[in-house]
């Protein structure tokens, strides 16, 4: 007899618990975005914008992604983005304060 995947309830959508994996690689390098590459969009975009553009592309996201948490997709997945960001430009600023 076969088990059955535990489910792990987020916002109403039943996830197996492999599920997790899935939506870190869309949370990390999502495929729709070049994956992990170096023309990955957001490499791209912090090659061609100034830091402090790059800053409000960060926060902006941050601030989206938990804004619409549950609404697009599901709420673990969109609070995951959000931390991305965050923690994304959380390490670009400790970087900036180890070098000075």
């Amino acid at each position: 007899m076969a088990k059955k995947k535990q489910e792990v309830d987020v916002h109403e959508i039943k996830l197996p618990v492999g599920k997790s994996r899935e939506i870190e690689k869309a949370v990390n390098h999502p495929n729709h975005y070049g994956g992990d590459t170096i023309y990955e969009t957001i490499k791209v975009l912090k090659a061609w914008m100034t830091p402090e553009q790059f800053e409000g592309f960060c926060l902006g996201n941050t601030i989206k992604y938990i804004s619409r948490a549950g609404k697009k997709d599901a709420k673990l997945q969109e609070l995951k983005k959000a931390k991305f960001y965050l923690d994304y430009q959380t390490k670009e600023m400790e970087a900036e304060v180890e070098e000075t």
